[in-house]
């Protein structure tokens, strides 16, 4: 039996995440203090931007669920022209990023990224 390592396993996640959906564009497991743990962006795409984008994103999400009294975060979801941008939490100090087509199917999409986020948090 191989035993694979911890970046491995969560590369593979991501992997079996892209390939499920072809609306999913890119992916990754973000730190919540915005460190990139794996991706598969493609290239061109700045990774150390996102992940410090995502973070803040994270920290406002954060704190605008706490002062509304809407409970612990979940999820934050961005809806531009050209796609949407997905964060997911993972863990208590993780989170899952993908960047969708336009026009995804995001009820299939959501289901995907919590059963990706569920293995993620088993790791990180």
């Amino acid at each position: 039996m191989a035993i694979t390592s911890k970046s491995d396993a969560l590369n593979t996640i991501l992997n079996t995440l892209s390939s499920s959906s072809g609306d999913i564009e890119a992916s990754a497991i973000i730190s919540s203090d915005g460190l990139m743990i794996a991706s598969n962006f493609p290239a061109g795409l700045d990774e150390d931007r996102v992940a410090a984008m995502a973070a803040a994103l994270l920290s406002m999400g954060e704190r605008a669920s706490g002062e509304l009294s809407r409970g612990d975060l979940d999820q934050i979801f961005i809806k531009g022209e050209n796609g949407n941008l997905i964060l997911v939490t993972a863990g208590n100090d993780g989170m899952l990023t993908t960047l969708t087509t336009a026009n995804a199917k995001l009820g299939l999409v959501f289901l995907d990224m919590k059963r990706a986020a569920l293995e993620i948090a088993r790791i990180v």
